[in-house]
């Protein structure tokens, strides 16, 4: 069994959905650790020989793994190689879906992304809104979020937040809960007035503990009664305001994510794949 391995996500477009795809398999392998890499817009054979020869390179022969969704089929097939382990992940799907409709895909790069230019500009707009908004900043302008997540400090907010927005287009501020907030027992009124798009992220003492004690060893910021007073603050916090809150405990950015969505009722539609 290999102990580590490489992996490229490889792409006639973004490369988001092939990487998504792939490591919806890859989470089934949790013993293996996996350094990984998105190659996306190989439209042509020579793009392709050429994200080929680099992969080759940086795998010095170890037989990485390269998950594949291109449309082209003279594209596609530089990666039959016997060198790597190609995986074309739309590989037969197409063809039969062909054959059940009765009808010729049009087997064009990334039409979904681009069929509604509207969608993409959305995105772009949703990542400068996260990115301006992350850890507090601007909260005056927290009534044009769609999602606000708010927390203790390692929490997961961040990373949440810019998954939200570059993979579901939404725009999500966060803000973190200093002893400033928890000793005097408020919230800030931007978010009080928005508690409705709020979300409150939590987790167990010592697993924060455990996170923050890996960036700051031995401090008091990292002491398990820090981290017990803080959370038991801040969830009585959520309580008072009547904001909804997520344990973060092991989870996914993706799960939690698609967790703070349900959560708030936001619709698939809103989000759908980019």
């Amino acid at each position: 069994m290999w102990n580590i391995k490489d992996v490229y996500y490889v792409s006639d477009s973004t490369a988001l959905l092939t990487e998504d795809m792939g490591k919806s398999l890859l989470c089934q392998f949790p013993e293996i650790g996996f350094n990984d890499e998105k190659i996306p817009f190989v439209r042509s054979v020579s793009e392709a020989e050429k994200a080929l020869k680099r992969i080759k390179e940086q795998s010095g022969g170890l037989y990485p793994v390269v998950f594949c969704t291109i449309m082209d089929k003279k594209v596609r097939s530089v990666f039959d190689c016997a060198e790597i382990e190609t995986i074309d992940l739309y590989g037969g799907f197409l063809d039969k879906l062909e054959r059940i409709l009765e009808a010729q895909a049009l087997r064009e790069p990334g039409f979904f992304r681009h069929s509604d230019d509207s969608k993409a500009d959305e995105r772009v707009e949703a990542i400068h809104y996260s990115i301006e908004h992350d850890d507090g900043q601007k909260t005056s302008e927290y009534n044009e979020a769609e999602i606000i997540l708010v927390g203790v400090s390692r929490t997961g907010k961040t990373p949440v937040s810019v998954y939200l927005a570059t993979h579901m287009g939404l725009k999500a501020a966060n803000f973190a809960l200093t002893s400033d907030h928890l000793d005097a027992f408020t919230l800030p009124a931007d978010i009080v007035h928005n508690r409705d798009r709020a979300v409150g992220l939590t987790i167990s003492a010592q697993f924060l503990h455990k996170i923050r004690q890996k960036r700051y060893p031995d401090s008091n910021y990292a002491k398990l009664s820090t981290c017990t007073t803080e959370l038991k603050q801040a969830e009585q916090l959520f309580m008072q305001h009547g904001i909804k809150t997520i344990k973060s405990d092991g989870k996914s950015i993706e799960e939690l994510s698609v967790q703070v969505t349900q959560l708030l009722g936001i619709s698939k539609k809103k989000w759908r794949r980019y």
